[in-house]
């Protein structure tokens, strides 16, 4: 699996991975938004970092099977996010009622290479905020999948 230092820019996009996804995918923090996590998620997968993916995979949606085939050589281009839900919700509600909205979607288009020829993939997310049944009980955002828009 691939690592970077703490002072290499952060692959979604931000300032420096320590400073911006870093905490996240080390287990440090937790993502405070969908798209915190969205962009987190992105990172691991740069990273091949499995079990920071399935861990904030939601589990009714959860893969069973391996994310990552040994010979796959996937090169990561850049991360471009094009909308949140939430962000425009939250200038229609009041932040009382903002606290109470628990799903978000975020829209993103990521390029990569694969042996060389360029890709897109271009995803509607959606996510969850609930409880982690496995850990302490905090709340949590979690992917639960994903529509490809044409």
């Amino acid at each position: 699996m691939p690592t970077l230092s703490t002072s290499a820019a952060c692959p979604c996009g931000g300032a420096s991975y320590a400073s911006c996804c870093g905490p996240y995918i080390a287990g440090d923090a937790l993502p405070p938004t969908a798209e915190t996590l969205m962009r987190s998620r992105y990172t691991a997968f740069t990273l091949r970092d499995e079990p920071y993916l399935l861990a904030t995979w939601h589990a009714s949606t959860r893969p069973t099977d391996a994310l990552f085939a040994e010979e796959e050589k996937v090169h990561w281009l850049g991360l471009e996010v094009k909308s949140a839900l939430r962000l425009r919700q939250r200038k229609a509600v009041s932040a009382d009622q903002a606290e109470e909205i628990h799903r978000d979607s975020v829209e993103f288009v990521a390029r990569y290479k694969v042996n060389g020829r360029a890709h897109r993939l271009h995803e509607v997310s959606r996510f969850v905020r609930e409880a982690d049944k496995s850990g302490d009980g905090a709340l949590r955002w979690f992917y639960l999948d994903g529509s490809f828009p044409e």
